[in-house]
């Protein structure tokens, strides 16, 4: 039965850390965007994010977010949260979900404790900033 089951594979659909100024907080802060550098439009998009790990010896976790898109056209990107800075030590992990036609792609994406600094920034396509990329 399980045979019977196809999974797709979710491709050029990632997600970056970019570090921007915020007049709100008076400093520069980390927000996650969701990138689609593929040739079709993302349907139906639901984001959940959580932040977990261990610090000074105790278990943490946060509750969870959750953000829906209706529709992410083909190359193009959509700005999902900010990241605190008090949870940059623990993983940050998303789950994205989305359909192209009628298929359904699904896809965990973690920002390892501590990645998101601007020690790992790279190019992010589309953008054209430097961020923090998880594939």
């Amino acid at each position: 039965m399980k045979a019977d089951i196809t999974i797709p594979k979710v491709e050029n659909v990632f997600l970056a850390a970019v570090q921007e100024w915020s007049d709100d907080f008076m400093e520069k802060v980390w927000y996650v965007y969701l990138v689609n550098d593929s040739d079709f439009d993302l349907d139906g998009v639901m984001v959940v994010s959580k932040a977990f790990g261990t610090l000074d010896g105790e278990m943490k976790k946060t509750s969870l977010l959750r953000h829906a898109f209706s529709s992410v056209p083909a190359v193009s990107v959509v700005k999902v949260e900010m990241v605190e800075t008090s949870v940059l030590r623990l993983n940050n992990e998303f789950m994205v979900s989305y359909f192209i036609g009628d298929t359904l792609y699904d896809k965990k994406f973690i920002f390892r404790a501590q990645t998101i600094t601007p020690d790992y920034v790279e190019g992010v396509p589309i953008l054209f900033v430097d961020g923090v990329i998880v594939r």
